[in-house]
Parts: C-alpha cells; sequence; structure tokens
C-alpha cells in the first residue's frame, strides 16, 4: 500500500504545523518561480564587489547598491516571489482544497505558509545583505544589514501572503505597491514613509549597524510600531480570508 500524506489534526490551538511546513517547502522548491530567487542575490554581490574595487565612496556604495538595489529591490522581490506563492499558487491550481478538507484551523495554515515564507525570505535577502555590506563597508555594517532585511522580510510577508488571498495577480500588485508606492512616492512624498516597509528596514539597519554611514529615514520606534501593526493587521485579515473560502477553492 502507498502512504499518503496526511496533515494531522491539532489536540490543541497550534501555530506551526510541520507537515503543511514540508508540503509548502517542497511545493515553493519546487516551482520555476522559486528559480528566479537564484540571480537575485548574485547580482547583489556581484554589484558589490565591484563598486568595491572602483573608486565609489562606502557612503555612495551603500546607498547606491546596498540600500538602493538590496533593501528597496532584492528585498521586496524576493518575498514577493515567495509569499504570493506559498498559498496564491495553491488556490491558482485548487490544490488548496486538499488542506482545507484537513480538520486544521485556517489559522495554522495562515501561520504555517507565512512562517515558511517569511523564513525562506528572510534568508535569501537576509544573508545577501549581510555579504553585500560587509564587503562594501565592514561586518558591523553587514551585520545591520541582514538583521533588517530579515526583519523587512517578515513584514513583507504578511503583506504578500494576504495580498494572494486578497487579489487573484497579486504579484502585479505586489510589484506596483514595490515600484510606484516605495520606490516612486516614497522618495517624492515624505508622508508615504510612514506606510512603506522599505523605510523599516533602512531604519532598522541604520540602528543596528551602529554606522554613521547608514542613514535612517524615521524614529526606530515608528519603524518598530508600524512593523507590528502590518504584520499583525495583514494575518488576521488573511486567517479570516481563508476563513470564507469553500471546499471549491473560492470565496463563500
Amino acid at each position: 500500500m502507498s502512504a499518503r500524506t496526511t496533515v494531522a489534526p491539532a489536540s490543541g490551538p497550534r501555530l506551526f504545523n510541520p507537515t503543511i511546513a514540508g508540503i509548502t517547502l517542497r511545493g515553493l522548491l519546487g516551482r520555476r518561480r522559486s528559480l528566479l530567487l537564484i540571480p537575485l542575490p548574485l547580482v547583489l554581490i556581484a554589484l558589490s564587489l565591484l563598486v568595491r574595487t572602483g573608486d565609489v565612496t562606502t557612503r555612495d556604495a551603500l546607498q547606491v547598491v546596498v540600500t538602493g538595489l538590496g533593501v528597496a529591490v532584492i528585498l521586496p522581490l524576493t518575498a514577493l516571489i515567495i509569499g504570493t506563492s506559498v498559498l496564491g499558487s495553491e488556490i491558482d491550481d485548487g490544490t488548496i482544497v486538499h488542506i482545507l478538507a484537513k480538520p486544521v484551523a485556517r489559522r495554522e495554515i495562515v501561520l504555517t505558509k507565512y512562517l515558511v515564507a517569511a523564513v525562506v525570505s528572510g534568508l535569501v535577502a537576509g544573508v545577501s545583505l549581510l555579504i553585500a555590506g560587509t564587503i562594501v563597508a565592514s561586518v558591523s555594517v553587514g551585520i545591520g544589514f541582514g538583521i533588517a532585511g530579515l526583519i523587512g522580510a517578515f513584514v513583507y510577508s504578511a503583506l504578500f501572503v494576504l495580498t494572494s488571498l486578497v487579489i487573484r495577480r497579486a504579484v502585479l500588485v505586489g510589484l506596483a505597491y514595490i515600484l510606484l508606492w516605495e520606490g516612486l512616492l516614497g522618495n517624492v512624498l515624505d508622508g508615504t514613509k510612514v506606510l512603506s516597509v522599505q523605510k523599516y528596514v533602512s531604519e532598522f539597519a541604520a540602528t543596528f549597524s551602529g554606522s554613521s554611514l547608514v542613514h535612517g529615514p524615521m524614529s526606530l520606534i515608528l519603524a518598530i510600531v508600524m512593523s507590528a501593526v502590518l504584520t499583525v493587521g495583514a494575518l488576521a485579515l488573511a486567517v479570516d480570508r481563508l476563513r470564507s473560502f469553500s471546499m471549491a477553492g473560492e470565496t463563500s
């Protein structure tokens, strides 16, 4: 007899399901979209090596490459690719019904998939930022950017998991947020930084690196509070949204 993978029901309130996590991770690594994760950190590291050997000042290199490319592009794109895949792809192809059919709380499903997305995104983006910051400036600056990237991955992942549950073209909406809201308006309108994860990450990088070379665009308290509000709020809405899904994989 062939063994079937089952998702055991929780004996009580749980926030993480190892079986769902394993299924999610295998599915994530097996999708073609995940291949896009390979060149992103490599490009960041290669450019860091390039500017390090040139005549660019450390401050400018950090601003243009590590912050301008790593924090503003590599980190959110990585979180977008992964965050919209862990639930969005299953909804699109209908395989979400296999998990919804199990006696597992919707909260447990969302939080487990979110944690997988956040950890994978954090490892990919955080490690590449750590390496890039170390190459361009110093180990302490690299560690600061690495920690900031890890925190940012958790915030971005919550937003993009929610987006994948609310909108079918979640990747396009995510790109619009990254390019238009954070990339364009975030550099023109000062008020937009309050709802910009990129600005939170920059503040965390400035704080944890302890270097005057890294500029923090807002207060640390505001960055912490807004990161927590967006993360918890997005996850709460995602759980509520998944509860509205019927067995056919559509909202009821």
